[in-house]
């Protein structure tokens, strides 16, 4: 019997304030002149982008909790917890790096504040989420696993709507005398979450929940994440090799389409 396809529930994906404003062609044919066009937008449809790989990521754990089987509960608690650390990592280099480094440039303070309350709204429900399933491995019950995941999804899912929104509206801090190279910026704090261990145990959950061919109609397809191909592959391919078995439980596939769930 076929397994069911993955759906957006029960957390709904987000649209990028690229599509949603409309303001530029859909076919993405000039992306050099938008990121001189408007580059607040883009770093903020990059956001949403990202923060709908976390959607999928919390929405296949929601789906597949309940018809784990014993024999898979280990490789699915792993998938799991790697979907925590992503979204806790994500979070972490937020306020340590790229936060700070807005407010240097804009020469403000708590330009993200509401954003870092928003992640304190829903940090403690996350990080019991991560310690009833290293506390419970082999036993837990998806009836509590599940309760946990309502208890902050609420709070996550706001969060994840609102702080794109948040990074666009940065434009307005953008003046000749506190220049904001909202794309630097990002890049740059982006790199430092990466080594080795980020490569091989965390980062396949992020790639592998980005679903590109059908959402805002492929405009992003090719596009993102803005790295070459060979670094694509790498990404995408080649670090999933290792503990391949917890990422048979993602909703994706390799070149972002739905697949079916693994149970």
């Amino acid at each position: 019997m076929a397994t069911p396809m993955y759906s957006d529930a029960p957390l709904a994906t987000i649209s990028t304030p690229k599509f949603r404003t409309g303001k530029f062609p859909l076919s993405a044919c000039y992306p050099d002149n938008f990121v001189k066009t408007d580059p607040f937008t883009l770093e903020a449809s990059y956001m949403a982008l990202s923060h709908n790989s976390f959607i999928r990521g919390f929405n296949s754990i929601y789906q597949q909790a309940p018809r784990i089987q014993a024999a898979d509960k280990q490789d699915f608690v792993g998938y799991c917890i790697a979907w925590h650390d992503c979204l806790w990592q994500h979070h972490h280099y937020e306020e340590t790096e790229f936060f700070p480094s807005l407010d240097k440039a804009a020469g403000r303070k708590g330009l993200m504040a509401g954003a870092v309350d928003q992640h304190a709204a829903f940090h403690d429900g996350l990080e019991k989420f991560k310690s009833y399933l290293t506390t419970n491995e082999s036993h837990f019950s998806h009836v509590e696993l599940l309760a946990t995941m309502d208890s902050f999804s609420e709070a996550l899912h706001t969060h994840l709507k609102e702080e794109p929104q948040t990074i666009a509206d940065l434009a307005h801090y953008d003046a000749p005398e506190t220049p904001i190279d909202i794309m630097a910026l990002a890049a740059q704090a982006g790199k430092k979450q990466v080594n080795m261990a980020f490569l091989f145990n965390i980062l396949p959950v992020f790639f592998l929940n980005m679903e590109s061919v059908q959402f805002e109609d492929g405009l992003w397809h090719g596009s993102f994440p803005p790295v070459s191909k060979p670094v694509k592959w790498i990404m995408t391919k080649g670090a999933p090799m290792w503990q391949h078995r917890r990422w048979r439980f993602a909703s994706c596939t390799p070149d972002g389409e739905f697949k079916r769930l693994a149970v």
